[in-house]
């Protein structure tokens, strides 16, 4: 992604994950009260600013801290916690608004649910999309609608495939969240995902490695022995293959997720993100294994 964006807009162009103090459909009431098994308290914004202050305190707070580290760039408002369609009009414009408002930012990113996009707001991300450069990041998981049952993600696939249709017919660009680990899923399940998700119009993917997190209702299924973790190498392992059979034009924002190391229970390997990254790097050099190489023959 990092080469993606560098490409697009001529620089180095950072993401600031802001939390806009939505809540979720999953959470409230309104489908459960509980959540996806493995989302945290934050709503997978564990990384992202402080809910208690404004967009512009978030973004300036982050936006400080980038700055030790690269002294220049553009940047990517990052809508991260929580469902961020969620919500009504007016509010939503708002705190888009104002994030676009902030000095250096040349684009929006937001995630939310496939099954939070209504006519309205379709129409009002759509007003976005023809004035900057905007991405739409759905958290599919998984293409098994029985693991999506298991997990708590309160809507079915055919929920995705509107969205998903209903958002590239207005031209925005859409990023795909995957987990990979999921209880009860092998490696012929994760692979069956990402084919469906390489025979799709998505512009972009998010893998991730399931993370077991303290006072989420996964840790349950943890306490009762019936929690599987990947190994390094199996993740790895099942990385490399993804890549291989993901469409060439697909652009991957990101091969493995973070978690905060005072809330995470399991995998302990996946705190050693670099070696991660690295050791995919690699397997993908030495077995000589490139993006696209088999999608065609898949």
């Amino acid at each position: 992604m990092n080469s993606f964006l560098k490409e697009k807009f001529g620089e180095k162009v950072f993401k600031i994950s802001l939390d806009g103090g939505f809540s979720c459909p999953n959470r409230d009431g309104k489908i459960s009260n509980t959540g996806c098994i493995f989302c945290s308290e934050r709503g997978s914004g564990d990384f992202a600013g402080n809910r208690k202050f404004s967009i512009s305190r978030q973004f300036e707070d982050i936006k400080n801290m980038m700055k030790k580290k690269w002294k220049k760039g553009e940047y990517i408002a990052y809508f991260q916690a929580y469902t961020n369609t969620y919500g009504d009009i007016d509010t939503l414009k708002a705190k888009y608004d104002e994030a676009l408002a902030q000095e250096d930012v040349v684009g929006l990113a937001i995630a939310t649910r496939p099954d939070c996009i209504d006519d309205d707001i379709l129409n009002l991300l759509q007003e976005y999309n023809n004035k900057t450069y905007l991405w739409i990041e759905l958290g599919l998981q998984t293409v098994h609608d029985d693991t999506a049952k298991l997990i708590n993600r309160g809507y079915n696939l055919n929920v995705f495939e509107k969205a998903l249709e209903r958002l590239r017919l207005k031209n925005i660009d859409v990023v795909v969240h995957t987990i990979f680990g999921l209880p009860g899923e092998n490696q012929k399940d994760m692979l069956d995902t990402i084919k469906y998700i390489s025979k799709k119009d998505i512009q972009g993917i998010k893998m991730h490695l399931l993370h077991l997190m303290k006072y989420t209702p996964l840790m349950r299924l943890y306490e009762a022995g019936k929690l599987n973790f990947m190994s390094q190498e199996e993740y790895i392992d099942v990385v490399c293959k993804a890549i291989s059979i993901l469409r060439e034009d697909i652009v991957i924002h990101r091969l493995t997720g973070d978690a905060p190391r005072s809330l995470l229970v399991e995998p302990k390997w996946s705190i050693k993100k670099w070696e991660i990254l690295n050791a995919i790097d690699n397997r993908l050099k030495s077995e000589n294994i490139y993006q696209g190489l088999y999608f065609y023959t898949n």
